[in-house]
């Protein structure tokens, strides 16, 4: 699309509407900046752009000879599709784009992306690692950080752009199309925003919708919801399974990891070659290895790349141990599914620290899957009475209430004995008390470094 002379709105001013920006002024739209919060300071948001020329900048409400003279919007992820001046726009035939669709359409190369509940950014930053070891150009992009407009530009025909995808970007894509995809899971999340579990599958599902038979999608087998979503998906299915032999696909048996393709089964690792932990890494493992070989990269090349890779940080991430308790971070467990995986990493009595912002969701599962591990549950955040209510209906009464982080961390060392390990895992996200999950985790580690021995 021709961008030269547009009028385009980017609504959010976090760090993918930044970059929508800047990318919509480098093709010479007029873009105009906007933002809900009325109290952003205007220079600051600004200063983000080396030239502010054909970029206005609106904060609390848009004028409605704005609205008027629009030829496309592009929403920042966290501003929700259901807003009454986002639907009121695309009433008025203004089509909508996230910065993904934006990214995408002016990006080049070929696409690899990954969405699912859980596990995205270890496998996005897993199968980066394998695509730089077997490609000269690789752009790891996403939700993972870095956003995908802040890098399109600089893309060529070799490219190979490796995207983890949110749910929340996934409603806003209209022609994106990713040469490799993968769904890791789809459990109960983010039921705030999408209201019910269908729309969030259905945008979970969205990754796939433009695929053709020439494609790949990659899907996890011991998924319900995914076996049942197959059978709607035109790319050509590749498996992978934690619990079952597959005759192709790949499959995790006793400590190995296979290959079959249907005429033979190739062992890819030993999971004790392994740096990262869990059942679940295991699956994060073979997702991005089908994602790797569907690229063509050589069985010996991913190899080397699963030696040495390390775990992401803030997901299960061991921090240090002090007077014989191993502490370790697992703030990206933003929700009750990551947050079982977390628990079931551990492999001694665990101090575990939970509770945050309340996304709706249920923790009676994360609950029961304490199974003898946790000996001290201590809750903090919006969340901490509704938890400790599920958690003495499921029969688990050793929990306490913190009123920050630090006091939590200080109940853990005090609790836990040598042999025990301290667990960061909330199940919730961080709002209200922190930014974002990295700075909660960046300040559990900072917090546990200052403990005394």
């Amino acid at each position: 699309m021709d961008f030269s002379g547009k009028q385009v709105l980017v609504f959010g001013t976090g760090i993918s509407g930044i970059a929508a920006a800047g990318l919509l002024q480098k093709r010479h739209a007029n873009v105009v900046l906007f933002d809900g919060n009325d109290m952003l300071d205007e220079n600051r948001v600004m200063a983000d752009f080396d030239d502010t020329d054909r970029i206005s900048f609106y904060k609390g409400e848009l004028p409605e000879e704005i609205k008027r003279d629009l030829d496309l919007v592009v929403l920042s992820p966290g501003i929700p599709v259901d807003l009454p001046l986002v639907r009121d726009m695309r009433d008025a035939g203004i089509p909508i784009w996230g910065e993904v669709e934006l990214a995408f359409q002016c990006g080049k190369g070929s696409v690899l992306a990954i969405t699912g509940t859980n596990g995205k950014t270890t496998t996005t930053s897993l199968l980066g690692e394998i695509m730089k070891h077997a490609c000269a150009d690789v752009k790891v992009v996403g939700n993972i950080g870095i956003p995908y407009a802040g890098v399109a530009d600089d893309m060529t025909d070799d490219t190979v752009t490796v995207a983890e995808i949110s749910s929340f970007q996934l409603e806003t894509i209209q022609d994106f199309c990713p040469d490799v995809s993968a769904v890791l899971n789809i459990t109960p999340d983010h039921l705030n925003r999408h209201h019910t579990m269908e729309n969030y599958v259905a945008a979970k599902m969205r990754i796939a919708e433009n695929q053709n038979r020439d494609q790949v999608c990659v899907l996890n087998y011991e998924d319900d919801i995914l076996r049942e979503k197959a059978e709607q998906i035109s790319a050509r299915v590749i498996w992978f399974s934690s619990c079952r032999r597959l005759d192709t696909g790949l499959y995790l048996e006793g400590n190995h990891i296979f290959y079959a393709d249907g005429k033979s089964d190739v062992k890819v690792i030993d999971t004790g070659e392994l740096n990262i932990l869990g059942r679940h890494n295991y699956e994060n493992v073979m997702a991005a290895v089908a994602m790797a070989i569907s690229c063509g990269v050589p069985m010996e090349r991913i190899r080397e790349t699963l030696r040495t890779f390390q775990a992401v940080e803030h997901r299960i991430e061991y921090v240090t141990e002090k007077r014989g308790v191993r502490f370790y971070n697992d703030s990206k467990g933003t929700n009750p599914d990551a947050a079982v995986k977390g628990i079931q990493a551990m492999d001694r009595p665990t101090c575990l620290i939970g509770g945050g912002y309340d996304k709706d969701s249920e923790y009676t599962e994360w609950i029961n899957s304490f199974d003898g591990r946790v000996k001290l549950l201590v809750l903090i955040g919006q969340t901490r009475e509704k938890i400790a209510a599920q958690a003495k209906a499921c029969g688990f009464s050793d929990y306490v209430f913190a009123d920050s982080l630090q006091e939590a961390v200080d109940l853990c060392y005090e609790k836990a004995k040598p042999g025990d390990a301290v667990l960061l895992s909330p199940a919730c996200a961080s709002w209200g008390m922190f930014p974002n999950y990295e700075v909660r985790g960046k300040m559990f580690k900072e917090m546990v470094h200052a403990l005394e021995e």
